[in-house]
């Protein structure tokens, strides 16, 4: 493409690298095969290539409009585009600009401003979001008043289980399990994934242990950012990843842990690439990109798994777009097969689910119909469970309609001697039950 940017536009770094990416696309349309919305709508401006169009555009000449917001707005950011791309267009570059100069330059009404700002401020702060919980179950009866985007959050937050503060391990100040080794990792417990479901920290907590690994929470890490980056608010986003660095340092950094670990694949993605939020600041660029270089995957610490084969349950393996796309790392399918479960591959994976952390509250009714369709596809292997690694695609898909779901290290734990994960004891009382299971 060619493209028409001036000499002080491309002395922001982010235009420049976004004008690279931009003269490399050729509009083969090879992305949109591999792009959920475009599958989903058979719109044009709804594909990469379209959106790619749409975003020099606004680049260029400044102002976004609705037309343009309103597609890009549809984008998952699951990167199935970069995958496919045979000419190396980096998408998230431009997907990444073209947020954060929309949040800086387009008003969008009361109603997504409020429920933008509360997705920002809420999500990202454990607390905060337990109260919100709590305030779902009491709103959930009248879910049907409020505006659509509110009405899906009521309900969603009703169906889901406050937890105390004494069900997590790592939710008690300073717990760690305690045994001797001199290998130690720092766990970031990031914000969602600690008031949803803290036992898939506590079983990865138990496998490392089992290898003679200890895991050390990293106090005063909170959120990556990954929430806020993606819904354009970039100065929250450099915040709490300048405070997860600081919390790193301030713990002694390499010199006290072999690496940093985060058992949410969409945060380990954003953590992957968190030098390029800092393109501007030269200084935090550096301590970004010697951060991710310590960010470890789960799959490679366990090698075989110990214990006795204890079952032969057919798992449909959910790989998230940000592991199979963004991060790009294996998949823990081999580990499950030497744990005894038969793997199913699932019709369709590299489609995104739909979760694409908060598009599933922005946008519910594409997300519900991606979450149909890969639910469709995930039943046709008539698996027993669901087993993924993120706890946005786990949430997502997880219902009454759909099999049971859990985090991949929950399912190696029990393997492995440890306690029977949720999902799978409600599964097996339904089957002594005589009752139907997805």
């Amino acid at each position: 493409m060619r493209t028409q940017f001036r000499g002080e536009q491309l002395a922001d770094p982010a235009v420049k690298e976004c004008e690279k990416n931009l003269r490399a696309c050729v509009h083969c349309g090879i992305c949109t095969a591999t792009c959920p919305t475009y599958v989903l709508l058979g719109d044009e401006r709804d594909s990469p290539r379209g959106r790619i169009v749409m975003m020099q555009q606004m680049l260029e000449d400044g102002a976004p409009s609705a037309e343009t917001v309103t597609h890009l707005d549809r984008c998952l950011s699951c990167l199935g585009c970069r995958t496919a791309c045979p000419s190396g267009v980096d998408y998230a570059r431009l997907i990444d600009k073209s947020r954060a100069h929309i949040e800086q330059h387009y008003r969008r009404s009361f109603g997504e401003r409020l429920l933008r700002w509360g997705i920002a401020t809420v999500l990202t702060r454990p607390q905060l979001m337990q109260l919100a919980l709590r305030l779902s179950r009491l709103i959930s009866p009248f879910a049907g008043l409020l505006p659509g985007p509110f009405r899906t959050m009521a309900q969603k937050g009703a169906e889901i289980p406050v937890r105390g503060e004494g069900d997590s391990n790592f939710r008690r100040s300073k717990r760690t399990i305690k045994f001797q080794t001199d290998r130690r990792i720092a766990l970031l417990r990031g914000c969602v994934q600690q008031v949803l479901a803290p036992e898939i920290d506590e079983a990865v907590a138990r496998l490392l242990a089992r290898r003679g690994i200890e895991l050390v929470p990293l106090d005063g890490a909170g959120c990556c950012g990954a929430l806020t980056h993606h819904l354009g608010r970039e100065g929250e986003a450099k915040s709490w990843a300048k405070r997860m660095i600081e919390a790193f340092e301030r713990a002694g950094g390499t010199e006290s842990f072999e690496g940093v670990l985060i058992s949410a694949t969409g945060c380990a993605a954003h953590i992957h690439e968190l030098e390029y939020l800092f393109a501007d600041e030269p200084g935090w660029q550096m301590r970004a990109k010697a951060f991710a270089a310590n960010l470890m995957p789960l799959e490679a610490l366990f090698g075989d798994p110990e214990g006795e084969q204890k079952s032969r349950l057919r798992i449909a393996l959910h790989i998230p777009c940000s592991q199979q796309h963004g991060l790009r790392w294996p998949d823990c399918g081999a580990l499950l097969q030497r744990a005894g479960f038969d793997v199913v591959q699932i019709p369709e994976g590299h489609l995104c689910c739909g979760s694409a952390g908060s598009y599933s509250l922005l946008q519910p009714k594409i997300a519900n119909e991606l979450r149909e369709r890969k639910l469709s596809n995930i039943r046709s292997g008539r698996p027993d469970l669901i087993v993924t690694s993120n706890i946005g695609c786990l949430e997502h898909l997880s219902g009454p309609d759909a099999p049971p779901i859990m985090h991949f290290a929950q399912l190696l734990d029990w393997a492995e001697g440890g306690p029977e994960p949720k999902a799978l004891h409600n599964r097996v009382q339904l089957m002594t039950r005589g009752e139907p299971v997805n």
